[in-house]
Order: structure tokens, then sequence, then C-alpha cells
């Protein structure tokens, strides 16, 4: 299986700066071979380039290359819920999510595409109470080794922290004087690599530079995965 990938295609970003200007059912109709040409296909093979390199990295975690229900999210919006009306993401995304997870919620390695900033690292969203819990009790009982995460050369020159939504006191049983109570606050631990151009991922090198992050994360999704009792 192959490695390299080219870069994302230029016309993806012309593609999301009209879609941002006529996020509309109609537009999107017109355009949808484009969506699949300029967008889809090109995610698939950058999901097939990532698949050896992840195995490698975290073989736990799965790069599905299918262009529904695979790796990458679906551009459609779920409005029903949403003060937006708007039909469709603005963003590229996929998740490299543990083969035991059946969700967005499973910890996975991420990579995020918008024409505001482009991001990659891993992490866990919104994860179930059970598993929330683990993580605030691996963290609480293995402060040490967590903090040697965050502290290692690795992580500070290549993440900007760690980022989440958080309950705005200390979660039941935890003591507002922890030490670590800011990440037993959270309710989504995310570490990510922002990168200052989006033109970046035009360049065969995009997928070397995800591929750096994702190795140079995996001391923190090993403390995560291991946490929810999930092989890494």
């Amino acid at each position: 299986m192959a490695t390299n990938f080219p870069g994302f295609p230029k016309d993806l970003l012309r593609f999301y700066a009209e879609l941002i200007e006529n996020n509309n059912r109609e537009w999107f109709t017109k355009n949808k071979q484009r969506y699949k040409d300029v967008v889809v296909y090109p995610m698939c093979d950058f999901i097939e380039a990532m698949a050896p390199r992840l195995e490698a990295i975290a073989p736990m975690y799965i790069a599905d290359a299918r262009p529904h229900g695979g790796s990458m999210f679906r551009i459609y919006r779920d409005v029903r819920f949403s003060r937006d009306p708007k039909p469709y993401k603005e963003h590229l995304a996929c998740q490299f999510r543990h083969q035991a997870g059946r969700d967005a919620h499973a910890p996975g390695y991420y990579v995020h595409i918008a024409l505001d900033g482009v991001r990659f690292g891993g992490g866990i969203y919104l994860p179930p109470a059970p598993a929330l819990r683990a993580i605030r009790r691996a963290i609480d009982e293995n402060s040490k080794k967590w903090q040697a995460v965050k502290a290692d050369p690795d992580f500070q020159d290549t993440f900007d922290g760690i980022w989440g939504d958080s309950l705005k006191r200390a979660p039941k049983g935890f003591s507002p004087d922890h030490p670590e109570i800011e990440d037993l606050k959270r309710k989504t631990l995310f570490i990510t690599k922002p990168l200052s151009s989006v033109e970046r991922i035009t360049q065969p090198d995009f997928i070397e530079e995800v591929d750096d992050a994702f190795q140079k994360a995996t001391p923190f999704m090993r403390f995560l995965t291991n946490a929810v009792e999930l092989p890494f």
C-alpha cells in the first residue's frame, strides 16, 4: 500500500471558499460531483496513504478509506437541534479511531482542514460518562506519568496544549486544589498541531507533517487509550 500522497488539490480550497458563500442545497446539488472530485476522492487517497503509517504508530487505530462509513466525516450537518440552519459543514475532517470504537466519541487521531485553520493530532471527544470517569481516575492515580506526557519536549514543541470543553467546577470527588484540576475538569481532551497556512495541505510533504505529529502524540494517546481500558 502506497504511503505517498501528492497533497490536496487547490480546487479543494476554492470549493470551500465558494461553499461558505453559498451554503445551501441548490448550490451544493450543482457542485456535488465537484465535491466528490476535489474533496472526497483526495481525502480517501490521503486516508489510504496514512493507513500503513498509522499501522506503524498505533496498530489498534484504523484508517478506513471508504468514502461512506469510513474515517472521513460526512459534510452534512445535523441541524435538528442547531440554531445554525446551514446544511453543510464548512470544513473537512477525518478521524482514525480505535478499532473498538463505534463513533466519534472513541479515542482517535484527527485531521481538520478549514480555510480558517488546519490542525491535526488526537484525543477523545465528549466520551461517555464511564469513560470520562476512568480518564479522570487515571490522571489522578498516575499524575506523575500524566505530567511527564505534558512535559515531554516533543509534546510541548508540537502541540498547543490540551484543550476541550470543561466543567466550571471541580468534578465530584476531586478537590479544587488538585494539581491537575484543569485537566480533570475537561469533558473533552484533545491535542492538535496548528498549521500557519492552509496552503500547506496542497504540498506533498503535508502527510509527513501529519505522520510526525501523530508519532509525537503517541504518549498522550497511549495514556488515554489505556485509561479507558483499551489496548494501544
